[in-house]
């Protein structure tokens, strides 16, 4: 993997990358959010990393940089895998699409805007896949309390309890 490193390093994307951290065996590349597109479409050009497994997003609950947006791509022909993250801010949380690279990526994309309300610019169809479209909060930020919020949905009527034969 060093090897691979010291290609990147040459590589057009060097700029953009703020940090490269390792564990458990597992490599990140942290990118400047507003080139994650151009990183991602040069790993998948360049490097070969044809596999979106999948976008996860996390809440740091921080002043700074709060939410983290990571893309776990692969090489299925070297067989190397890689992480590539980036920290987007509370106040205008988002980023670019990348359906256009990787079709699987709308799906992906949809359920972090859904649990977390991060926007992906360009996205061809943007909208909540779990909560309803008028939800106005996001159930994996970490101001969401356990036990939701009384009231936001309306729960369908429970059914009588069924007698046993």
């Amino acid at each position: 993997m060093s090897n691979f490193l010291d290609t990147i390093k040459k590589s057009t994307i060097q700029d953009y990358i703020v940090d490269v951290r390792g564990y458990a065996n597992e490599m990140t590349i942290e990118v400047k959010p507003e080139h994650i597109f151009e990183v991602l479409k040069v790993m998948k050009e360049n490097f070969g990393f044809n596999y979106l497994a999948d976008i996860t997003g996390s809440d740091n609950y921080t002043d700074k940089k709060r939410f983290e947006i990571s893309y776990n791509i692969a090489n299925l022909n070297d067989k190397q895998r890689i992480r590539v993250a980036c920290q987007v801010e509370e106040d205008n949380p988002s980023v670019d699409s990348v359906v256009s690279l990787w079709g699987s990526a709308n799906w992906f994309e949809r359920e972090v805007f859904d649990m977390l309300g991060v926007h992906f610019e360009n996205h061809p169809d943007l909208r909540r896949m779990y909560m309803p479209e008028d939800y106005q909060w996001y159930p994996l930020r970490k101001e969401f309390p356990l036990l939701g919020i009384p009231g936001s949905i309306q729960l369908p009527e429970k059914d009588p309890p069924k007698e046993y034969r």
